[in-house]
């Protein structure tokens, strides 16, 4: 029996000591999540999403993958690259988003008046700390070991943040998340993905509202 628990103490090890850096990103990435969740900080939503989605992976970074988070998606990339897809992304979304406010869900959940201070006091923020979590973070720090397989990964948890959302917002997460994380992917950065994202959010509550 002692045999047993010794070589199964060291295949632990081995595991551990082999997948350090995947482990400490989904575990870093599953916590921030959980406490976002069960005990945002303050009232304001996007202090708190930053401090979980942000600073915490930094710090993830910094301390315990002793890394650079510039490799993490947050530097430049290839901006050469990453432009002409945001370009493309904007052009080819705007007619969706265009019928979108036509969607009673959309309308709905949206209608509910829109603040430009608030837009870029909470929203730009949310969407900022959303987006380097899962374009950044969890797609360059999983990209090492996975592949453009990160791209597939990461979707899955964006796709859950928006439940709530209405259905086929949510639904359509699926592709949009996988193209975000395409566009990060090539651009070697998580700011087009954001640029979006942003783009999005704003065109549907502009069209929704006025």
């Amino acid at each position: 029996m002692f045999k047993f628990f010794f070589h199964e103490f060291n295949e632990i090890k081995n595991f551990l000591k082999e997948n350090y850096k995947v482990i400490t990103i989904l575990v870093v990435s599953m916590l921030s999540f959980t406490l976002q969740w069960y005990r945002p900080i303050g009232s304001n939503q996007a202090i708190s999403q930053i401090v979980y989605f942000i600073v915490i992976p930094f710090l993830a970074i910094y301390i315990l993958l002793k890394d650079n988070p510039l490799n993490y998606g947050f530097g430049l990339g290839d901006f050469s690259t990453w432009l002409y897809y945001v370009i493309i992304t904007v052009v080819f979304c705007l007619p969706f988003l265009i019928l979108a406010p036509k969607l009673s869900q959309v309308n709905s959940y949206y209608g509910k008046g829109f603040s430009y201070k608030n837009f870029f006091r909470i929203t730009v923020p949310v969407l900022l700390a959303w987006e380097y979590m899962l374009r950044g973070f969890l797609l360059f720090g999983l990209k090492e070991r996975f592949g453009q397989m990160s791209i597939v990964i990461q979707t899955i948890p964006f796709v859950l943040l928006h439940l709530g959302k209405p259905e086929i917002e949510t639904l359509s997460c699926i592709i949009t998340g996988l193209w975000f994380g395409w566009i990060a992917y090539r651009g070697n950065s998580f700011w087009p993905a954001f640029i979006v994202h942003v783009f999005i959010n704003f065109t549907v509550n502009i069209l929704v509202n006025f």
